[in-house]
């Protein structure tokens, strides 16, 4: 039974066949490696002027980009942040990213460099 806080305002309901519905989407399965189409560009927009490694165009959960945005930052050395289907790697690490990502088994990606 769902907990009392996630049914936003619903306390109780004389219809026994009732359903809480909320508005929120579920969560996109990942797509496995081959079929993924990521970007990796160079940004510094809205950096304060400097530049990030940008990954976009991922498709799956949250947790899984947050695995594959730790791992990027980690064999890079780096900082960054992954949300939003965008992995954010501090510095200019695209040729480093994009060796990674075919060693993992992502299909040869084009990016803005």
């Amino acid at each position: 039974m769902a907990d009392w806080k996630d049914r936003l305002g619903v306390l109780y309901s004389t219809n026994p066949d009732y359903q809480y519905i909320t508005d929120e989407a579920e969560e996109a399965t990942t797509l496995p490696p081959q079929q993924q189409r990521l970007r990796i560009s160079l940004s510094k927009k809205q950096r304060a002027g400097k530049e990030v490694t940008l990954v976009e165009g991922f498709v799956g959960t949250q947790d899984d980009l947050q695995a594959l945005g730790k791992l990027l930052k980690t064999k890079c050395g780096v900082g960054g942040s992954a949300k939003d289907g965008e992995i954010l790697v501090q510095g200019d690490h695209r040729a480093r990213v994009r060796q990674l990502l075919l060693e993992l088994g992502y299909t040869q990606t084009k990016g803005g460099q």
